[in-house]
């Protein structure tokens, strides 16, 4: 009997932000993990430290922004306090600009009243439509790049697995479309919480998905 060589990418969202001004900061530096996020994060690495399969990851990725990783490095130090009681070498953060947040040109505006917000200046005319949203980046370029980078790891990695710390649309965007044939969905019922794992397990021969699971560790942090 012939035995399938599987690989998985375990899908990381970043914790909270600090963002007092409530902002849709998007791509926009500057943006850090809150108290909460840095528990959230810590919360996540604990789950996937202290799992026998989840710690034994061939790699971490993320996004290149700062909250990524940050929840990156709270995994990586999780990880690697395993790792160093298993005599193994520690890993190091790759960063990867096709696991970024999506491009939006509402970045820096604000939800609510006053200078500076959304419905000003006939924004709201870009979210008519919020199955393909006209505000930057479209579901489909944001599902197929992750895809590329995806493909590109299941054979890197046959038969390993790795994490990838990326955000709510790269995530659900790709999710949705390996699981629909289409990436455009409803934003307000994505099932991607902060600091949640998405897990896709690949066919490391054809590429074929076998499954995807789903937890949400930090889910009752405070």
């Amino acid at each position: 009997m012939t035995t399938t060589t599987t690989t998985t990418i375990h899908f990381v969202r970043h914790g909270k932000v600090e963002n007092p001004g409530h902002l849709l900061y998007e791509r926009l530096p500057g943006f850090h993990l809150s108290e909460r996020g840095r528990r959230m994060a810590e919360a996540t690495a604990r789950y996937i430290a202290a799992d026998p399969q989840l710690s034994r990851v061939a790699a971490v990725y993320s996004s290149p922004l700062e909250r990524t990783r940050e929840t990156a490095g709270a995994i990586l130090d999780a990880l690697n306090k395993t790792r160093a009681d298993r005599g193994e070498r520690p890993l190091e953060l790759i960063t990867d600009p096709r696991v970024i947040e999506a491009g939006n040109e509402f970045r820096g505006l604000r939800i609510g009243h006053g200078e500076g917000a959304l419905w000003r200046n006939g924004n709201w005319r870009l979210v008519a439509n919020l199955w393909k949203p006209s505000w930057g980046e479209s579901y489909r370029h944001i599902a197929q790049r992750v895809g590329e980078f995806a493909d590109e790891k299941v054979r890197e990695y046959a038969g390993r697995q790795i994490i990838v710390v990326s955000h709510e649309s790269p995530i659900w965007s790709y999710r949705h479309l390996l699981e629909t044939g289409h990436p455009e969905h409803w934003m307000f019922l994505r099932r991607t919480a902060l600091a949640s794992v998405t897990s896709i397990t690949y066919d490391s021969d054809t590429g074929k998905v076998m499954r995807i699971t789903y937890a949400d560790p930090a889910a009752k942090v405070e």
